[in-house]
This record gives structure tokens, sequence and C-alpha cells, in this order.
């Protein structure tokens, strides 16, 4: 997978340098798993916080939209 380009917010948590899409899935999950993240009734949906809440634009999102979120914060490198 090529390397791509995250955003200034996604940067926040996974980092600014090149990173694959599925490096960059990796690390959204294991911030949102090391947070708590996940609704704890209705586990197919996250919950922002202060670094999240910028990359998914809502408080609350289903786990199958946040891929197309992130997918918005990644851009080819340059």
């Amino acid at each position: 997978m090529r390397p791509l380009q995250p955003s200034a917010e996604l940067a926040r948590i996974v980092g600014s340098k090149p990173i694959s899409r599925t490096e960059v899935t990796k690390k959204v999950w294991n911030y949102i798993k090391r947070h708590k993240l996940q609704d704890p009734r209705e586990k197919r949906f996250i919950r922002a916080d202060d670094k999240l809440g910028p990359v998914i634009g809502v408080k609350r999102i289903s786990m199958f939209a946040l891929t197309k979120k992130i997918a918005e914060h990644l851009g080819e490198v340059k």
C-alpha cells in the first residue's frame, strides 16, 4: 500500500509522517480502544473526544461510517 499524508487533524492521532491506509486504520482503532471511545452499550458506535472529533465531524459515528471520514483526511504524498 502506498503511503498517504494524514491531515493535521488526523496527524494528532496517527502522527504526521506518510502512512499506509492499513496502518492508519490500526492506529485509529488502537486510539479508540485505549481511550474507551467505543459506546459500551452499542459497540458499533464510536464516541468522539477532543482529538477524534475534528476528524469525524460529529459526536457519535458508526464504525462503518468512520472509515469514510478517515479517508477524507488522507491525501497523496507530495
